[in-house]
């Protein structure tokens, strides 16, 4: 892992350690030597409904202690307008809670005050789009962040496509 510098409300600068990190899944696990940490809840985000409430909380463009509320516009979002948002995966969930650089990475809050998601995109065409990995996937990737430092996923090197006359004679089917 790399060594950053934690700083907390109070003006406190802690050294800090990513233990494990994933650009893929635009995850890291840090850790902080510091007793008086508050914990947040973790939620479910599969249980999560569209149109429930939910809110955005960090730091967009230096603003401190920013909350931002909006509701869960969608769920299992892999692209806006065509593009791929970001990462090979496609269930991010979609808020119109104000996502804006400084607060990606920041937890995405149900009404009960559990972390949900964990801001991390936008989409730059559009106004009040924003998305965030859905926690349950953040905590099954946990794990292996946790022990290797990185996440590795299987994959199958199968590509599909049309059976032209040419691949159907060469493979003898009719």
């Amino acid at each position: 892992g790399g060594s950053i510098t934690v700083t907390f409300s109070d003006g406190a600068r802690v050294p800090a350690r990513v233990v494990g990190r994933s650009p893929t899944y635009d995850l890291a696990v840090v850790r902080v030597e510091r007793r008086d940490l508050p914990t947040a809840a973790l939620g479910d985000s599969d249980g999560l409904r569209v149109g429930s409430w939910v809110m955005a909380i960090g730091n967009p463009f230096g603003l401190d202690h920013t909350v931002t509320v909006g509701i869960l516009s969608a769920k299992g979002r892999s692209n806006f307008g065509g593009e791929q948002i970001a990462g090979p995966y496609d269930d991010f969930l979609q808020t119109d809670a104000s996502i804006n650089p400084g607060n990606s990475g920041g937890p995405l809050i149900d009404m009960k005050g559990r972390v949900v998601g964990i801001n991390t995109a936008i989409a730059a065409n559009g106004q009040g789009i924003g998305f965030a990995i859905p926690i349950n996937m953040a905590k099954s990737l946990l794990p292996q962040l946790l022990e290797h430092g990185s996440v590795t996923r299987g994959w199958l090197g199968v590509q599909i496509q049309r059976v032209t006359p040419a691949l159907a004679k060469t493979f003898e089917i009719e």
